[in-house]
């Protein structure tokens, strides 16, 4: 009799699991311990108000490179890190840390930066020469940089034009906040960087659902100590890149630039 019991129990919990997961996924969330758990009606309506769908976002994401000084809720941004914190990483080591410049310390920043890079007080920790692009990658390269200063007017032979719109990237676009992502340095870090790059991507598509703007900027990484020294981080936190983020600016030709995509056959081999 006690086995029966203990069959048609595990029939029950079986036919409930299998309930559950049968739910749209945009009807299941997975709880903090691990388990899935059903999300009501109400919430589920919520979360398709609040954010867009995954097609959308990854169309919609874009390098926004001019922002509305409004700063972004801060409960806003805590959602935006909750929902980047489950990006996947190598033996699930998580070797992110994040520092969220706003405010005063946003500004301190820009001046570090403005100085370091007026002085020529390049620090990278990981080397980056973009002349070294050949191919398809150099066409794509020069193809994304002419799109943007013919967005903004200027000429290529046009050097104090190009030099003001670079410096630029050092006050963030007007972004009211910017993510510096750092890591720990193991090996030769190739698989931590890919774990910061994945964050990264998760972070910014985060942004995207919620209708708010991000660019990552390679040219951060370039004053690592810079950046060390401002946040108070010892140099064993190596520098990647960092994220400027925010509200897009409205009517403006800037946050319309639009940058190509390869097709996929072009990229994708398939093997059976």
């Amino acid at each position: 009799m006690l086995h029966l019991m203990l069959l048609y129990r595990a029939k029950i919990a079986a036919f409930q699991l299998q309930r559950r997961m049968a739910k749209p996924p945009s009807e299941r969330k997975i709880r903090a311990d691990g388990r899935i758990a059903t999300l009501t009606k109400e919430h589920v309506g919520e979360c398709r108000t609040r954010t867009l769908s995954f097609h959308d976002t990854v169309r919609a994401r874009q390098s926004c490179r001019s922002f509305s000084p409004t700063p972004v809720d801060p409960a806003q941004i805590r959602e935006v890190l909750d929902d980047a914190r489950w990006t996947p990483s190598n033996c699930n080591t998580q070797p992110w840390q994040v520092h969220i410049v706003s405010g005063a310390k946003r500004d301190e920043m820009a001046q570090a930066l403005l100085g370091a890079a007026s002085t020529g007080k390049l620090s990278l920790d990981f080397s980056f020469d973009d002349k070294l692009f050949d191919g398809r990658y150099g066409e794509r390269r020069r193809e994304h940089g002419a799109l943007y200063y013919s967005s903004l007017g200027v000429a290529r032979d046009d050097t104090e034009g190009r030099r003001i719109a670079s410096g630029r990237n050092f006050t963030f676009f007007g972004a009211p906040h910017v993510a510096f992502l750092l890591m720990p340095s193991f090996g030769d870090n190739v698989r931590v960087a890919g774990d910061i790059v994945m964050f990264g991507q998760t972070f910014l598509l985060a942004l995207a659902a919620r209708g708010l703007g991000g660019v990552p900027q390679t040219v951060l990484g370039y004053f690592a100590d810079t950046v060390r020294e401002c946040l108070g981080v010892p140099d064993t936190m190596k520098l990647l890149f960092g994220i400027s983020f925010g509200h897009p600016a409205e009517d403006t030709h800037l946050t319309q630039v639009r940058t190509g995509r390869d097709e996929v056959d072009s990229f994708t081999k398939f093997h059976q």
